[in-house]
């Protein structure tokens, strides 16, 4: 479904309307529909980092504190040049924590969804980020996403308290049911305790250790 274009020509654009003027929506909360991705990323890099390197032979993820790539949302265009060096986007991951009001999560959910198409719009590859909070967001994450491509996904911080690791288990059988991807990529831990299981079902885990995990093991060595 497509959305009416209102003149807003003298009204300040302060919800990026600009990033879905041409986008398709699906679900209940009108989630702008994404173009599916195939590709596997080589290595990754964190947001900020991104802002900082000359080697864009990676992916940009933003498996960070939302504190540190809020900008993206607030000042998109700005960095827009930056993420185009790049091979491609694991888009941001706004955070739907289980505490916050449900609204809060969908606008969360909403906002990277946004940030998505746009991205696709100005010729980025991305990869859909599956964030979920309680289990009335476990459907809702899907809406836009297309079956049978790779999705991603961050297990950093979900699995090792046990309620924690309950709403991200059930949450991830849930939408392997409903999207069938066709590769996974996991950003922390992917161990075959919880993920064996899906490559049971011929689906392909990448699996990429958290910034937090390289930072202590180098400081090991």
């Amino acid at each position: 479904m497509a959305k009416e274009n209102v003149n807003r020509s003298s009204c300040r654009d302060v919800f990026n309307a600009f990033m879905v003027s041409d986008a398709e929506y699906a679900g209940k909360y009108e989630f702008p529909v994404l173009f599916p991705t195939y590709k596997i990323p080589n290595r990754l890099i964190a947001f900020t980092d991104a802002l900082k390197t000359k080697d864009y032979d990676q992916w940009v993820h933003f498996y960070q504190d939302d504190a540190d790539f809020e900008r993206i949302w607030r000042q998109p265009r700005t960095y827009l040049p930056i993420l185009k060096k790049f091979k491609g986007v694991i888009l941001p991951d706004f955070s739907t924590y289980r505490d916050m009001p449900l609204a809060m999560q969908i606008w969360n959910i909403y906002r990277s969804r946004a940030v998505g198409h746009w991205l696709q719009s100005e010729g980025i590859d991305i990869i859909v980020n599956i964030r979920y909070g309680d289990d009335r967001t476990y459907d809702i994450c899907c809406d836009g996403v297309s079956q049978n491509c790779v999705i991603a996904v961050g297990s950093h911080g979900t699995i090792k308290v046990t309620d924690d690791r309950k709403f991200f288990l059930q949450g991830l059988d849930h939408v392997i049911e409903r999207l069938k991807p066709s590769a996974i990529i996991v950003y922390g831990s992917a161990s075959d305790a919880y993920f064996f299981k899906y490559k049971e079902m011929g689906i392909p885990i990448h699996q990429f250790d958290s910034d937090t995990s390289t930072y202590h093991s180098q400081g090991v060595d």
